[in-house]
């Protein structure tokens, strides 16, 4: 573990139940997440990456924007994929309070998954 990141926004890549499972309040994590022991997100330069390597071939996926500074010491950055930081929200579940914005993943032309955008 180590210091953070000056990252005020990560994403959560989350299928259509998980999706709704958050809009009714609360998220408690994907199979890989409660295995792990924490809620695994991605900053925005990251999230392409994770939806190829974690999601490819699936269909009806989510992406969910999370306000890192209103989860305050529940996030730890940790090393992962190459070494790079990836934040992580330790003991709890993911609150709807603290998304700020989420839709259907979609690619751009370049391939890069797009940001959601608050509405």
């Amino acid at each position: 573990m180590t210091d953070a990141p000056m990252i005020a926004t990560a994403y959560k890549v989350l299928t259509g139940e998980q999706m709704a499972t958050l809009e009714a309040g609360s998220f408690a994590g994907a199979p890989v997440d409660l295995a792990d022991g924490y809620i695994h997100l991605s900053t925005a330069d990251q999230l392409t990456e994770t939806v190829d390597k974690h999601f490819a071939g699936q269909d009806d996926l989510h992406v969910a924007a999370i306000d890192l500074d209103a989860i305050g010491d529940a996030v730890k950055w940790e090393e992962s994929r190459g070494g790079a930081l990836f934040p992580h929200i330790y003991g709890g579940p993911l609150l709807l309070e603290t998304v700020i914005a989420y839709g259907p993943l979609e690619r751009g032309d370049d391939g890069k998954v797009r940001l959601p955008v608050a509405g």
